[in-house]
């Protein structure tokens, strides 16, 4: 669950992505497991949804380090966060994610998506259709 305000706009690494609303410290928390907006599935459901589900599944869930045989499903902003191989956000620890830098309002949060995922990290094509529109 994001614990800091954030909004979703087109990214330039990937379709959508988490942009912070304000200014995030180095150290900051920015990021909690809570299961109020963090959903546990079991991996044994997967079988039983139809295709697009599991697509949807496959893309934005990620093993549960602390219940193997779960997924989690983040149902807030932090489902649309990009991979970056040097991200401004550290989630190793699985319980937080912090900032490892000063991260200015309307900057892009990014993670490692090895922290989520086991194996080879993929990239998926993207999945929405966005364009950039002034205000």
């Amino acid at each position: 669950m994001m614990i800091v305000r954030c909004y979703l706009a087109p990214s330039s690494i990937e379709g959508l992505g988490v942009f912070c609303h304000d200014d995030i410290k180095k150290g900051q928390n920015v990021w909690i497991s809570d299961p109020i907006l963090d959903h546990r599935i079991p991996v044994s459901k997967l079988a039983e949804v139809p295709p697009h589900v599991a697509e949807f599944l496959d893309r934005y869930s990620y093993p549960d380090w602390g219940n193997p045989g779960y997924l989690v499903l983040e149902s807030d902003e932090g489902r649309f966060m990009n991979h970056a191989d040097e991200p401004n956000l550290d989630f190793s620890d699985g319980v937080q994610g912090l900032a490892v830098v000063d991260i200015p309002a309307g900057t892009e949060l990014t993670c490692h998506y090895a922290t989520f995922t086991e194996g080879a990290i993929v990239m998926q094509p993207p999945r929405h259709r966005v364009s950039a529109v002034a205000l």
